[in-house]
């Protein structure tokens, strides 16, 4: 068990399955028969993956009836895209870099020295 919601988040979307649920799950609320529908896979084995999902604050459930529609929890993702975001300006700077860099390469100035 993972002892930040970050790490739950992340760990739950190691999954290629689970990402195709949270994919699903952008367009709006639905069922588990719903969401097994494109999968080649249980009932159970699908609420095993909602299971994790819930657990990372990613998928909440309601009960209405006997219909428990799982719906997308969007400020968690807001968490993981701010987080993530962070970076940004290093990966954004690094480019930048790399592509004067490259630009410099291919102008015919490069005279062997590490910059």
């Amino acid at each position: 068990m993972h002892s930040d919601p970050l790490s739950a988040q992340f760990a739950a979307l190691a999954d290629p399955t689970r990402r195709a649920i949270l994919a699903r799950l952008s367009e709006g609320e639905t069922s588990v028969n719903d969401l097994a529908a494109p999968f080649a896979m249980s009932l159970p084995a699908i609420s095993r993956h909602l299971k994790v999902l819930e657990n990372a604050g990613l998928v909440s459930r309601s009960r209405t009836a006997q219909w428990r529609p799982a719906r997308l929890e969007p400020l968690a993702m807001k968490d993981m895209a701010d987080w993530i975001d962070r970076y940004r300006h290093f990966w954004e700077s690094s480019f930048d870099r790399l592509d004067a860099y490259l630009k410099h390469i291919q102008s015919g100035n490069d005279d062997g020295s590490r910059h």
